[in-house]
């Protein structure tokens, strides 16, 4: 599992007319059992309640402890929870404790941004390639998963047609109040990045998707709803984790040594003991985090019909104390395009 509090993401999006039943459903997934196979009974009402970001990290413990679905499969004790309600409270509270993928820009970013001068972040540390975005005067955007008053501000700025789609409602929060702040127009939309229904077909022009498909169990549904909502020539910006950082143990790596414990790909959900799963995940609310293999996020956009035109590596600074850095790069950034 690997430390949210170093992973560049956002659960995590902005803009277009969407219809109010498009919220998103509990999403249940179980281990080793199809989600669509596993019966749970009703999903509870306040599974499509917004947690308030006023509330405090204990009071959000305890709402997610109440929102939480266990059921034994077969008598194998596999754990089935919901991971959608589960992840988009684990991120409002992250918004609460101001975590780095939460903060929003500031006024002279977005003025720069204005002026057509700005770097945005699909990974850690390195900027997209200004000749990765289109022209963005006037082009119909969907931030992807990415809330927080990080990337919509600077394409709203710079001229785009800007919505940011969010599981998170206090993410989303973020980026109204930049726009409020710099007079900026961001359309906000809350709900799952595999199921884009809220929009048509052929929406978007460009689709910016920073690291956040870790918080998703399944990516493919992912890459074909991009395809979807992408009008013929447009452009998707992904960063992705690469599967490695979740071989080894999570506590080990953050005191400085690698030491490989767990079978790829991996899931908070399969991966962990009981015992661990509550102290790492559920006493702390953290988000559950899966990993994805390689032909997944690289195949599964050819898959999905994309192009892949553009790919860079990234990692965290030297200094940051991520222990993997000194061997290898562990994050991507790709560039795509819709035929």
């Amino acid at each position: 599992m690997v430390n949210p509090a170093i992973l560049p993401t956002k659960s995590s999006a902005k803009g277009i007319a969407t219809r109010p039943e498009a919220r998103e459903e509990a999403q249940v997934v179980s281990a080793g059992v199809d989600a669509k196979g596993l019966i749970v009974g009703q999903p509870l009402r306040e599974f499509s309640e917004p947690i308030a970001t006023q509330r405090t990290p204990h009071q959000n413990q305890f709402l997610i402890a109440r929102d939480l679905v266990t059921h034994a499969v077969g008598g194998g004790g596999a754990f089935a929870m919901d991971v959608l309600a589960h992840n988009r409270a684990a991120w409002n509270k992250n918004v609460a404790e101001r975590n780095r993928w939460t903060v929003p820009v500031e006024p002279d970013v977005v003025a720069r941004a204005r002026q057509g001068t700005f770097e945005l972040f699909l990974t850690p540390t390195k900027p997209v390639p200004p000749h990765w975005f289109p022209s963005l005067r006037g082009t119909p955007t969907l931030c992807l998963a990415s809330g927080g008053g990080q990337q919509g501000p600077l394409l709203a700025a710079a001229g785009a047609i800007v919505t940011v789609f969010d599981n998170s409602p206090a993410q989303l929060a973020q980026d109204r109040l930049i726009a409020e702040r710099e007079g900026l127009t961001i359309a906000t939309v809350e709900g799952d990045m595999a199921d884009l229904s809220a929009f048509a077909d052929g929406s978007f022009q460009l689709i910016v998707h920073p690291c956040s498909n870790c918080f998703s169990a399944q990516i493919q549904p992912v890459w074909r709803e991009c395809f979807r909502v992408l009008q013929p020539g447009g452009t998707l910006l992904t960063g992705f984790t690469n599967p490695v950082r979740y071989l080894f143990d999570d506590e080990r790596m953050n005191n400085g040594n690698l030491e490989v414990r767990h079978k790829l790909p991996y899931s908070d959900l399969t991966g962990l003991s009981e015992e661990d799963r509550q102290r790492v995940i559920l006493d702390p609310l953290a988000p559950l985090e899966f990993s994805h293999t390689l032909t997944d996020q690289i195949g599964g956009q050819l898959d999905a019909g994309f192009l892949l035109s553009g790919f860079f590596e990234d990692g965290y600074a030297d200094g940051s104390g991520d222990a993997i850095y000194r061997y290898m790069e562990t994050f991507v950034a790709t560039h795509a395009i819709k035929p």
